[in-house]
């Protein structure tokens, strides 16, 4: 019998096909019909093809005609499929997704996709619907109801936009040794000790450690940053107090940078803070003498992204701590050995949001005039 439907290739198209087959993401019937077409320019019987590939003969013979009727992608693309009715019609899809927005009934956490399509059919909004139509709705609005995350919320206000344009002017001076901008803070770091020795890496097989630790207790981690000098200084303490916070600014003062004239301390506002805590642990000449030689700036209230040393200890923490370390000392010498590589390379931050692009982009936060 004489085919009717004749699939001829030319070399373009073999390729194309060749292609389709063996590289990037394409669906398995795409595949399918291109390794169709490519038997059939070598005239294998449709027998012979349905057999290998593991289909019917009419899907061969209906590539075949595809093609010779309208071309190469006619006879790789799928059929358009007359679009489904909508099971919610406007007014009802925003009546779910406003549901979905809104406080959970009495005695429930979050709405679940049962409890919503429930609450619509008990209100007579649709005569019946699947928790899997109520899901495709939200989803499609990018609307999660059981998700909770937990966020910083600032209170906005012209002192917010005040310590903001403060902070970033000081980002976008040049550098001064002899006015040196650093930032400052600190956080807690848990020893933690191995119970069973992990078992090390092999082909194919990641690091194994036992789901079973021991405390031994926690730690205070200090950090300065200093961005346009590239320098950073990490201090572990075993607490975080207004006399350690005392020994740092001294530490500061004469040890870290003695030759500046002023230095320019970028901090947030946790209590210990405070230049008034130099005066609890110092004379008062000596609280005097390092307080005259330090510049407070803060940073808004629940704004911890303009302080720059955030950034740094979020390096840290991937780059060294996060791993179980057992004791203080330990912690010491990684962290060290950490430092001094990052102040060899003088890794800083490319900080490129300046005041002006605060006044654009936030302009939501300035108070109005």
């Amino acid at each position: 019998m004489v085919k009717k439907y004749i699939v001829d290739l030319n070399e373009a198209e073999i390729s194309q096909l060749r292609s389709l087959t063996k590289t990037g993401k394409h669906k398995v019937r795409s595949i399918t019909r291109a390794n169709i077409l490519l038997m059939a320019s070598e005239s294998y019987s449709d027998n012979v093809i349905a057999s290998t590939l593991r289909i019917s003969v009419s899907t061969v013979e209906r590539t075949r005609e595809k093609f010779v009727i309208g071309g190469l992608d006619y006879a790789l693309q799928d059929r358009p499929h007359p679009p489904k009715p909508r099971k919610l019609d406007g007014k009802q899809e925003a009546f779910l997704v406003a549901t979905a927005c809104s406080t959970a009934p009495e005695g429930r956490t979050r709405w679940t996709m049962q409890l919503l399509a429930n609450h619509l059919v008990s209100l007579g909004v649709v005569d019946s619907i699947s928790d899997e139509t109520v899901r495709q709705t939200p989803k499609k609005n990018e609307i999660k109801p059981w998700l909770r995350e937990q966020w910083c919320i600032p209170e906005v206000n012209a002192e917010y936009v005040l310590r903001m344009e403060d902070v970033l002017d000081l980002y976008n001076e040049p550098y001064d040794p002899k006015r040196p901008v650093i930032c400052f803070d600190e956080t807690p770091y848990q020893l933690v000790e191995e119970i069973r020795q992990p078992l090390p890496p092999e082909p194919d097989q990641p690091e194994r450690y036992d789901y079973e630790y021991k405390r031994n207790g926690s730690v205070n981690i200090f950090a300065y940053f200093q961005p346009l000098a590239g320098w950073r200084h990490i201090e572990v303490t075993q607490r975080r107090t207004k006399v350690d916070f005392a020994k740092q600014m001294k530490d500061l003062v004469d040890v870290y940078c003695p030759e500046a004239d002023v230095i320019r301390l970028i901090v947030d506002n946790l209590n210990i803070h405070n230049p008034a805590a130099l005066y609890e642990v110092f004379e008062p000449q000596e609280a005097r003498r390092i307080v005259q030689k330090l510049e407070f700036h803060y940073t808004p209230k629940h704004a911890s992204w303009l302080n720059q040393v955030e950034i740094e200890l979020s390096v840290l923490s991937r780059q060294c701590l996060e791993r179980r370390i057992p004791e203080a000392q330990m912690l010491k010498s990684e962290i060290l050995a950490w430092e001094k590589q990052r102040n060899q390379e003088r890794a800083s931050v490319n900080w490129r949001f300046k005041t002006t692009d605060a006044r654009n982009k936030l302009e939501r936060l300035y108070p109005s005039v």
